[in-house]
Formats: structure tokens, C-alpha cells, sequence
């Protein structure tokens, strides 16, 4: 269980001073040999505290062995809509999954439980972000491009990413909790992962969700085209796998909106990160099945150029 992760890092994060320092003197409280990087961006829209952990593996690539590496980003605008909203918004949940994750695999490595790969997490701490218009509820902003974003979280040495985010202002997903999307691997939509399927079936205790993702979703912010939400961008920014693990609700709840923080569902998102990049790992997690991708680019070619603007056109 994630639980006390949870509220103590909501605890943290709920408050105007937010900060990526604060973070990380709680993760070097649960454990003071953490490797934690903070720093901050500075966009258009305003500052955010970028926090990158690296936790080593027992048979990690730190190590000079062959375990694979997985990113676990939390996703996000911001946590408060400062001055436009009191408190910590609905959009947050995905920053405060992956906080909880990496505090989570922190303490059992202090413990003495070690994973077999490298798990690195990223996140920014915004108390402040701008709001934006969308339909069919406002979205938040981010106060730095997307695309500056995607250059701090997603590095080479990824073998796989799970991008968790808040999943609510839509009608697609139409349940509370958690969904998975289909794999996308350098403009591909794979079928979903039977081995990420099991573990958010063992998770959650019940059947997964898997949520619907269109072409657009998967191409980059800018194209002034529909997307979904930020959920599937770092897949515009990497030939890694990835996929998005939505934080999601059975009505459509701005991203602006506080009080819409469900405890239970942030945990089991967090749960789900730490159980997936424990089987990664051990390399019993398939992302996707190298032989039918393999297979596809031989059939119809790269499809690399989703993962660009594209082409205004006349």
C-alpha cells in the first residue's frame, strides 16, 4: 500500500510554497542516499521545479549490467491555479502518483528490497499554473512549452515510460480510477500490453480499463489539432514504448477543479508504477511484441513523422 505516501505528499504539495525542495528533503527523509535533481524552467507563462530521481537497480545499466531501464512521469500543468483557484487541482494527481511512486521504492530500498533495473521519475511542481479553455471542461496550462517538458523528462537511456496523468476532463473514460492505453511506440498505436493488463488487473482487483486514444492524441502539442490531454506526449519524444496510465473519473471534472482528488485512485495509479517497473525490471513485463512491430514497419514503413508538427500546408 501507497496510501501514506499519498497524504504526506499531498500534504507537501497542497500549499502555495510548493516547491521542488520541499520534495525532495521528504524523499531524502525516506531515504538519505537518494539520488534527486532539482532545478528550475522558466517558460512564457511562468516557473516550475523540475524533480528527477534516479533509483538503481540491483542489475541495473548504473551498475554496468543488462536490466532495463523504465521512466515513470507524472504528468501535468501544475498543482494549484493560483491566484484562479485555492488549493491543489485536479490536474496534480499525476505529479503526486509518481512522488508517491519513487517514495514508495525509496523505503523498500532503504529496507533492503531492491528492484533488478533503474527506475528513473520526473515531475515538476508548479503551484501556480496558467488555465486554458477546452471542451468539454477547462484544461490547465503549463507554464512551460510541452515540448521543453518532454527534453527534461524523456532521456535516452529509457527502455520504456509509463506516463501517469490526470484523465478526467472527457468523455471517454467513463469510470472512476484507472486506464491504460494501447502501447505507441514512434508514431505506431500498438495493441495493448497483456502483461501491463495483468498487472492492473492484480492491482486493482478488478477488470482493466483500457481507455481509446485517436492518431491525434499521439502527435505533439502545437499542431493546433484535438488531443485528449498531455497523457501521451512523451511518446513524441522518444523511440521508447510508451504508454499512459490515466487517473480517471465517471464525470468529466476540469483539470482546474479542486477538491477532485480521489486518495484510492492516486494510490492504486502509484501501485501500479511500482509493480509494473518491479516486473520490468525482472523482464517479465513486455511493453509490446518486438516481431509484430518489427513486422508493421516492414509492411507500411516509419511512422515517425507523427511524432513531429507535421506540415501546415497552404
Amino acid at each position: 500500500m501507497l496510501l501514506k505516501q499519498v497524504i504526506e505528499l499531498f500534504d507537501i504539495l497542497d500549499t502555495p510554497t510548493a516547491c521542488g525542495q520541499s520534495v525532495k528533503e521528504y524523499l531524502l527523509s525516506v531515504n538519505p542516499q537518494a539520488d534527486i535533481h532539482i532545478y528550475p524552467l522558466h517558460g512564457p507563462k511562468g516557473k516550475t521545479d523540475m524533480v528527477r530521481i534516479k533509483i538503481p537497480g540491483s542489475h541495473g545499466k548504473s551498475k554496468g549490467m543488462d536490466a532495463p531501464t523504465i521512466g515513470l512521469l507524472g504528468r501535468l500543468g501544475g498543482l494549484g491555479a493560483r491566484p484562479e483557484m485555492t488549493g491543489f487541482v485536479s490536474d496534480g494527481d499525476g505529479a503526486l502518483a509518481a512522488l508517491a511512486a519513487a517514495a514508495k521504492i525509496l523505503d523498500m530500498q532503504f529496507k533492503g528490497d531492491y528492484l533488478e533495473g533503474d527506475v528513473i521519475i520526473s515531475t515538476h511542481i508548479c503551484p501556480d499554473a496558467p488555465t486554458r479553455a477546452h471542451e468539454p471542461v477547462p484544461f490547465m496550462d503549463s507554464p512551460v512549452e510541452m515540448s521543453r517538458v518532454n527534453a527534461e523528462e524523456v532521456s535516452p537511456e529509457l527502455d520504456a515510460i509509463l506516463s501517469v496523468d490526470t484523465t478526467k476532463g472527457n468523455r471517454i473514460i467513463n469510470h472512476r480510477g484507472i486506464a491504460i492505453s494501447n502501447t505507441v511506440k514512434e508514431g505506431y498505436i500498438l495493441h495493448c500490453s497483456e502483461d501491463l493488463l495483468d498487472v492492473a488487473e492484480r492491482v486493482t482487483g478488478r477488470l482493466p480499463h483500457v481507455f481509446s486514444l485517436s492518431t491525434l492524441d499521439i502527435t505533439p502539442y502545437g499542431n493546433e489539432l484535438y488531443h485528449l490531454n498531455s497523457i501521451l506526449q512523451p511518446c513524441t519524444a522518444t523511440s521508447a514504448p510508451t504508454v499512459g496510465v490515466a487517473i480517471a473519473a465517471e464525470s468529466s471534472v476540469a483539470g482546474c477543479a479542486t477538491g477532485a482528488t480521489q486518495f484510492a485512485d492516486v494510490e492504486a495509479a502509484a501501485r501500479f508504477l511500482v509493480e509494473v517497473a518491479k516486473d520490468f525490471g525482472r523482464k517479465t513485463c513486455r511493453f509490446y511484441d518486438e516481431g509484430e512491430y518489427t513486422e508493421a514497419r516492414r509492411r507500411y514503413g516509419s511512422m515517425k513523422h507523427l511524432q513531429t508538427t507535421g506540415t501546415a500546408g497552404e
